[in-house]
């Protein structure tokens, strides 16, 4: 994986969730931020896909249990959107877990009931590889 693409598209994902917190301010449901997450980064030309089903692999199959993407950016960066009061060690975890299952290696975290939304924003990165 060529690290300059996934930092580059991190960066347009932050940015465009910053113009997107910018417009609505904190405060509505996930879904309305996923969705304009989702119309703002197709309008910068990126490939983004949301509830993207996830599967688990157990022993030798794969079974659909629900899990599901909030969104999968140019198949490289996997977003989880919270709108709550504080992101906990939970969230992290579950990020991390959507990575292992999924292969990628790099998610954000996005907060947008945060009141300064770079604050509520966390990268991170698994090195898990099969």
């Amino acid at each position: 994986m060529n690290m300059n693409s996934v930092n580059d598209v991190t960066g347009q994902i932050v940015d465009a969730a910053m113009k997107v917190h910018t417009v609505l301010g904190p405060g509505l449901l996930e879904s309305a931020y996923e969705a304009c997450l989702l119309f703002e980064l197709h309008r910068r030309g990126l490939e983004a896909r949301s509830q993207v089903a996830l599967p688990i692999q157990y022993e030798s199959v794969k079974l659909d249990v629900g899990y599901r993407l909030d969104l999968l950016v140019e198949d490289l960066v996997v977003v989880e959107i919270k709108a709550v009061n504080d992101l906990t060690p939970l969230f992290e975890a579950q990020l991390l877990s959507y990575l292992r299952l999924s292969g990628n290696q790099v998610g954000l975290l996005i907060n947008f009931h945060s009141v300064r939304l770079k604050d509520g924003i966390k990268r991170l990165v698994n090195n898990y590889s099969e």
